[in-house]
């Protein structure tokens, strides 16, 4: 017979699991964590030294490529359609051409169905790959990427019946070979990570046709009905984000396990001892599809409130803006010269760093524009915004569009 003392200790330890589990799957966890490194540097204690004396330079900075961006200040959130809109739009004018006659479920639906898959490629291209769009465009980096994968879904790459849809079968048929052939991937065209982005793909195949309560229909476009019977029709951006992280969690691979929950974007910081106190979560892919749902949503009439509640992205271009304009500088310039591992403690500092210090310069934009968090958050501040800053000092400083630091990446972090 069971004790009760007993039992009363497995619930209490089973809450506290819960309670981990739910801090490191949401924007308080990344911000929580992200602060705790941020005062280890204040403190001298990591790779990198801040300097907070350029914030309110930095903002002005940002502020300056928002009004050459965005001179009216009608900046739209940063997600994966900005990415379409380049050159002429021919495939963003295809895509709206197809969803034109159906209902708005059915156009939210098919937007799922696109910028799901869109955005799971998307990490890093390298510096040498472009593509040549059907409207003679041709882009590297993530324009590039999304074109690529625009152009990929309307030729009906990700549907098992060949139309423009995406499908788990579909997903978990997709090859190295029709990838590299869809991207224009040749030895003289290298994109990195090639088979990492096909197994995120496949991985998303799998995930689905593992939870046919939520994909009965085995495509990501299931989500918008999910998402309505989970929240009705006031869904919050954390929201979003929670079934992001809980439905899709199982696709990355090789990563952090807590309880047999696959953690995602979050890494072991060796300065902070043992698992789950080390644990830094950042969530960045994660968040970029949940800021691009969000869009899509809300370009059905299925408005999604509390955007300001989640955070920055913590990647190469933003982390970029704080290295590149002094805000934050390395302590052992060498560090530069060498390749790092996601997994890194340097690249894990540089990603909290980033965090915080984007919450910071958002904080300085709302004031300077005399608006509210609610009204210009942060998926508006990276867009118009820090991302391209970001982008616009790596061209300053090296003449090309590499990062600051050189991450080994297999395309599925980045």
């Amino acid at each position: 017979m069971t004790d009760f003392k007993d039992l009363v200790a497995a619930q209490t330890v089973n809450a506290m699991t819960a309670d981990i589990k739910s801090f490191l799957l949401s924007p308080n966890g990344i911000r929580t964590r992200s602060q705790q490194i941020y005062q280890r540097a204040l403190d001298g204690a990591t790779h990198f030294a801040i300097e907070e004396e350029k914030i309110a330079e930095v903002t002005d900075y940002v502020l300056a490529v928002i009004e050459e961006n965005y001179p009216d200040k009608n900046v739209p959130y940063h997600s994966r359609w900005r990415h379409f809109e380049v050159g002429n739009q021919a495939q963003l004018q295809a895509f709206n051409a197809l969803i034109n006659d159906m209902n708005a479920l059915e156009k939210a639906r098919l937007g799922l169905d696109l910028i799901l898959p869109s955005v799971l490629v998307d990490a890093g291209a390298g510096p040498d790959w472009q593509y040549t769009s059907v409207n003679s465009k041709t882009v590297g980096r993530s324009e590039g990427l999304g074109l690529a994968s625009m152009d990929m879904f309307l030729a009906g790459y990700l549907s098992h019946e060949g139309k423009a849809a995406t499908t788990a079968p579909g997903l978990r048929a997709m090859t190295v070979e029709q990838f590299a052939q869809a991207f224009k991937v040749t030895e003289k065209n290298p994109l990195l990570g090639v088979e990492g982005r096909v197994e995120l793909l496949r991985s998303l195949g799998l995930a689905m046709q593992a939870q046919p309560k939520i994909f009965p229909h085995q495509r990501p476009g299931d989500l918008v009905d999910y998402i309505l019977q989970q929240y009705r029709t006031k869904p919050t951006a954390e929201n979003i984000l929670h079934v992001v992280l809980t439905c899709f969690g199982d696709i990355w691979p090789g990563r952090l396990n807590f309880t047999g929950t696959n953690l995602g974007d979050t890494w072991a910081y060796s300065p902070f001892g043992q698992a789950p106190s080390a644990y830094i979560p950042f969530h960045k892919l994660s968040q970029w599809i949940s800021y691009s749902i969000i869009e899509t949503l809300s370009n059905s009439g299925i408005e999604v409130s509390g955007v300001e509640a989640l955070t920055g992205l913590a990647e190469y271009r933003n982390g970029g803006l704080m290295l590149d304009s002094g805000l934050i500088r390395l302590r052992n310039e060498a560090d530069a010269e060498q390749e790092w591992s996601p997994a890194s403690d340097i690249i894990i500092e540089w990603r909290a760093l980033t965090i915080c210090l984007l919450d910071k310069i958002a904080e300085h934009i709302v004031t300077k524009l005399k608006t509210t968090p609610e009204k210009f958050p942060l998926a508006k501040v990276l867009e118009g915004g820090t991302w391209a800053a970001g982008r616009k000092l790596a061209l300053e400083k090296r003449n090309n569009l590499t990062p600051p630091l050189q991450i080994l990446s297999d395309a599925t972090v980045f």
